[in-house]
């Protein structure tokens, strides 16, 4: 039914001379994986992200609170947590 032949060393099995098989072991005994870099910016902060869509008449209101702002401006997200802190700030009194 089977082959009935003794297994082959392991020396044949990758055909490699006698004297080379502990320099082989060797060199793969020293590789090492090296991590993936993350993609993109670090993170900046602890948090949950917020997704929200705005129509462009918000955005231009947004845009306008912006620009009254000093410099440097803030970037729209920014501006919308700072407004968001106003007007939580405004309900508690």
């Amino acid at each position: 039914m089977g082959d009935c032949s003794p297994p082959t060393p392991l020396i044949a099995a990758f055909d490699l001379p006698v004297g080379l098989l502990p320099w082989y072991q060797g060199i793969m005994k020293k590789q090492t994986v090296v991590p993936r870099k993350k993609r993109g910016p670090p993170a900046t902060g602890k948090g949950e992200p917020v997704v929200v869509r705005m129509h462009p008449p918000m955005l231009t209101g947004l845009d306008g609170w912006i620009a009254k702002q000093k410099q440097p401006f803030p970037s729209r997200p920014e501006a919308v947590r700072r407004l968001v802190e106003i007007g939580l700030k405004a309900k508690a009194k």
